[in-house]
């Protein structure tokens, strides 16, 4: 019995008449009285009474055809989400990303993919950003955003948006824009920052703040996480330097004073990747970005 076999059952068991349901389905009405009489012997069932006038179901053929049309239902929908899937429409994609993106530029993202691939299950993960690359590699996640430049050879990258650093601090603060930050009253500031990572180039632009103004910060606090830094300078524990991107969370009791220091965001993604999913969203993206600067951060070519 194979599915072919059903397919011709069903077919006349609604037509209940073996000349129209061999031209409906394109073979000869003997091919069919052959595949109706092997369907039955394998069976050990009778699924039609017919003479030369009348063809109808028996009780038995009767059972099968509202059983085996609820099957055949189901197993076409299996059939169609394995092609969604082996195209790309369907299945599900882990995307990290930094939480200052996680109100402004991510919801953006996510409303473009979900328009184009409505099907698509999208997990967002919070990974440290040293085991970025790792967690890409070891497939743990399957798209990174970050705010460093890659520089690994298995790894590709490619900018999609630049942002810049602002200046926060409490509400009450005595700088109200960026006319208020010089040298010596930055001297008189308590800190809180990200956690300085050597090597990282979005700890490098912050750094350059501070070389700019030819200072050393008095750091009391350092955290990997943005929004935790936020709320510390909303309990006035210091001042924050953090990319604008967070005042997007509108978070009351703090104030944002942006400062001419740009802050870029990478896509990131593992060089022989062939998943037709990741692929879809990778095009997606990339064609989203394409006004962006369109070399790729690595020396990977494209």
């Amino acid at each position: 019995m194979d599915l072919q076999q059903i397919k011709y059952f069903l077919t006349l068991a609604h037509e209940l008449h073996f000349w129209n349901t061999a031209e409906k389905i394109n073979i000869s009405q003997s091919a069919l009285t052959r595949q109706i009489q092997a369907l039955e012997t394998e069976l050990g069932v009778q699924l039609f009474d017919r003479n030369k006038r009348n063809v109808r179901l028996t009780p038995a053929g009767k059972f099968l055809q509202e059983k085996w049309e609820v099957e055949l239902n189901k197993l076409e929908f299996i059939h169609q989400f394995a092609r969604q899937i082996h195209s790309g429409e369907n299945g599900a994609i882990r995307i990290a990303h930094p939480d200052s993106i996680s109100a402004s530029l991510m919801p953006e993202l996510l409303s473009y993919i979900s328009s184009a691939l409505p099907q698509l299950q999208i997990e967002l993960v919070q990974v440290r950003d040293e085991d970025r690359q790792d967690s890409l590699r070891n497939y743990k996640i399957d798209l990174a955003i970050t705010r460093d430049i890659n520089s690994a050879e298995d790894i590709r990258s490619k900018k999609i948006y630049t942002d810049s650093l602002s200046v926060v601090v409490p509400e009450g603060h005595s700088f109200q824009s960026i006319e208020d930050i010089l040298k010596e009253r930055l001297n008189t500031q308590k800190f809180i920052l990200p956690v300085k990572d050597e090597g990282s180039s979005y700890s490098d632009i912050i750094q350059q703040f501070f070389r700019f103004y030819d200072m050393i910060p008095d750091v009391h606090f350092s955290s990997q996480y943005g929004l935790a830094i936020i709320a510390l300078v909303r309990k006035g524990l210091g001042i924050a330097i953090l990319p604008d991107s967070y005042k997007y969370h509108e978070i009351p009791g703090v104030r944002f004073i942006g400062v001419p220091f740009k802050t870029a965001l990478y896509l990131n993604w593992r060089i022989d990747d062939h998943n037709p999913i990741i692929s879809n969203v990778l095009k997606l993206l990339l064609d989203k970005f394409a006004e962006q600067d369109d070399e790729y951060i690595n020396n990977i070519p494209a």
